[in-house]
C-alpha cells in the first residue's frame, strides 16, 4: 500500500464534507467530551482540537468558554472551519506528527477517527510524544479510534454512494486485514456551473489503520502518559470485541 500522505486528502471533499456528514452526532460527542474535561477539572483555558476538520467540535469548545486552537493538515478543511467559527478560535495548518505550539495547554482532543489516519506505529508514537510535550501537568489527551471490528465487520469492502442536489460521491472501501489498514477511494462530484449543469470531479485516496487498544495504551505510556483509560464510545464502560469506536483518555503526570 502507498502511504496516504502522498495524496491530497480532504481537498475537493472538504467543500462538501458537512453536506454529506450531516448525520454525525456532534452534539452527543461534544457532551461526552465536555463531561470528561470537567471531570478532570478543566472548565476553561487553552485546549487544542487536533485534526479539527471543518471545526464542528472546535466551535462547540469555544462556545463552552475554552480558548481553542484548531489544527489540521488540510487547508481546505481549515477554510471551512474558519468560516464556521469566525473569530471564536485560532487555526493552524500543521502535520500533527510535527506539532508545535506557542506554549502548554490544558487538554488536547482528536475526535472523529483523526488518529486512525496515522497509519504507522512510529508515527503514532511521534504524535503522542509531541502531544505530551505541550500538555500541562495533569493535562489530558482525549481521542477516539475506530476499531478493527468496525473496519472488518461493519465497513468491510463496501461501496457507499450518496447523491444530493449539488454534489454526489462514491466511496469505495478496501480493507487489508493483514495490515489492518482500510483504503478509501473517494470520488466527489460538485456543481461548478448551475446554468450549464457542469460538475467538477475530484478523486482522493484515504487510508486509516486499526490499532489494538492494548497497543495504543502501551504506546501512550511509553511517551510519558502516566494514566490511560479506555472506554466504549460515549460511555464509561470497558470496550468489547464488538465495539466500533473506542475513546482513550491519557493523563500527563
Amino acid at each position: 500500500m502507498e502511504r496516504t500522505e502522498e495524496y491530497n486528502i480532504y481537498g475537493g471533499f472538504a467543500a462538501v464534507y458537512d453536506l454529506f456528514m450531516d448525520d454525525i452526532p456532534y452534539d452527543d460527542w461534544f457532551s461526552y467530551i465536555k463531561k470528561i474535561l470537567e471531570r478532570q477539572g478543566i472548565r476553561d483555558g487553552a485546549v487544542v482540537d487536533l485534526a479539527c476538520g471543518t471545526g464542528e467540535i472546535t466551535w462547540r469548545l469555544a462556545d463552552a468558554g475554552y480558548q481553542v486552537t484548531g489544527i489540521d493538515l488540510s487547508e481546505e478543511m481549515l477554510m471551512a472551519a474558519r468560516e464556521k467559527c469566525d473569530d471564536k478560535a485560532f487555526f493552524v495548518q500543521q502535520d500533527i506528527r510535527k506539532l508545535e505550539l506557542a506554549g502548554p495547554v490544558k487538554a488536547m482532543v482528536c475526535i472523529c477517527d483523526g488518529m486512525n489516519y496515522i497509519c504507522e506505529e512510529e508515527d503514532l508514537a511521534q504524535v503522542f510524544e509531541r502531544v505530551n510535550a505541550y500538555l500541562e501537568e495533569d493535562g489530558i489527551f482525549l481521542f477516539d479510534m475506530k476499531t478493527e471490528y468496525f473496519y472488518r465487520e461493519v465497513l468491510g469492502n463496501q461501496t457507499i454512494a450518496d447523491n444530493r442536489e449539488n454534489a454526489s460521491y462514491i466511496w469505495e472501501n478496501i480493507y487489508h486485514e493483514e495490515e489492518k489498514k482500510n483504503e478509501y477511494h473517494l470520488t466527489v462530484y460538485e456543481l461548478a456551473d448551475d446554468e450549464r449543469d457542469l460538475f467538477v470531479r475530484t478523486d482522493e485516496l484515504h487510508c486509516q489503520k486499526a490499532y489494538s487498544p492494548d497497543m495504543v495504551v502501551n504506546c501512550l505510556k511509553q511517551q510519558g502518559f502516566s494514566k490511560v483509560e479506555v472506554y466504549e464510545a460515549l460511555t464509561f464502560e470497558k470496550p468489547s470485541g464488538q465495539s466500533e469506536r473506542v475513546y482513550f483518555i491519557a493523563t500527563k503526570n
